[in-house]
């Protein structure tokens, strides 16, 4: 059966959340936003392109910090209302230069970090 992005649930802005995990660790890196032409372009070139909401337009993971996405396998979800990218990271995930973006915890109540800075 041959996918089409089409056929996803968006939300009314026309997105989809997408969840970038380690291909080879299973850690989780970062969430992002996609539509239905990211999903396409992501697809067809195996770099990951999500949709910007604060700039409005396409975002080439690591192209402007080298710190690119590489699509290794792309899963959607049972309701077809996420996506799980698994991917081959370069560099930090994250614009604060971690490896994650989910490098704060929560813990007795108290938020900690648990992840310094690669760069």
């Amino acid at each position: 059966m041959t996918f089409d992005p089409k056929t996803l649930s968006y939300d009314a802005a026309g997105l989809v959340p997408a969840i970038a995990q380690d291909a080879d660790t299973g850690e989780v890196l970062m969430m992002a936003w996609m539509n239905a032409e990211a999903v396409a372009r992501t697809l067809e070139t195996g770099r990951v392109t999500y949709w910007s909401r604060s700039r409005a337009d396409f975002w080439v993971k690591g192209e402007t910090s080298g710190h690119v996405q590489d699509l290794i396998e792309m899963r959607v979800d049972c309701d077809r209302d996420c996506l799980l990218l698994l991917i081959r990271q370069t560099g930090p995930a994250c614009h604060t230069n971690r490896r994650s973006c989910f490098y704060r915890a929560v813990r007795d109540g108290d938020e900690t970090e648990i992840m310094a800075p690669m760069v």
